[in-house]
């Protein structure tokens, strides 16, 4: 078997489909939409034997679902500012995140910007970040740069991952998915330090 077979017998048939009839592009941006507002579709699994697939549009596909992420990033602030008492109650009920979204609260009322870069980048549920900007009408330019600077990390960087590793990448972020966020998170902290002391 070669090894484009084998990455295709990875993916799920929805998306061999989206992907042989030529609207890969539109599913992918649309289950990333789901992805980030509470339907649990295995986005990186699913992203990497793309990547792998389809190396001249790899950061296109990339692209395309750090796109639907962000769409989905927008809605959930909306949902958090507008109809949190009724649909986000509901949406945090279903992620049993209710004591977690208390937690972050506070910690974005403290830390701001940090804190929306921190969980868009952590296992944490971002629903959680979405929800509570929007409650708390946090600023959504800022909240929207954050969402684009955590989750271009998750999706461009796994584009990157795949450049390095090829088919190594899927077995490096099953096996090391934590670790390597943690120091992609402490990359981004630095960096964010290194910007504060320069326009302080």
């Amino acid at each position: 078997m070669s090894d484009r077979e084998q990455e295709r017998r990875t993916l799920p048939p929805w998306v061999l489909r989206a992907m042989d009839s030529g609207y890969l592009v539109p599913t992918l941006f649309i289950a990333s939409f789901l992805e980030a507002m509470v339907v649990p579709i295995p986005l990186e699994l699913i992203l990497i034997p793309l990547l792998l697939l389809q190396p001249k549009r790899r950061w296109l596909l990339a692209s395309v679902a750090l796109a639907g992420c962000l769409c989905g990033a927008l809605v959930g602030y909306g949902v958090g500012g507008w109809l949190f008492e009724s649909v986000g109650q509901r949406l945090l009920a279903t992620l049993e995140a209710e004591q977690a979204f208390a937690e972050f609260k506070i910690t974005l009322s403290e830390q701001g910007f940090m804190a929306i870069l921190v969980v868009g980048i952590t296992p944490v549920p971002f629903q959680v970040a979405m929800l509570a900007a929007g409650a708390t009408q946090y600023p959504i330019a800022l909240y929207i740069l954050a969402a684009t600077i955590a989750r271009g990390i998750r999706y461009l960087g796994l584009a990157l991952l795949v450049v390095l590793f090829g088919a190594q990448a899927r077995l490096l972020f099953k096996r090391h998915s934590k670790p390597l966020g943690g120091g992609i998170l402490l990359l981004a902290v630095l960096g964010y330090g290194v910007y504060w002391w320069l326009t302080a």
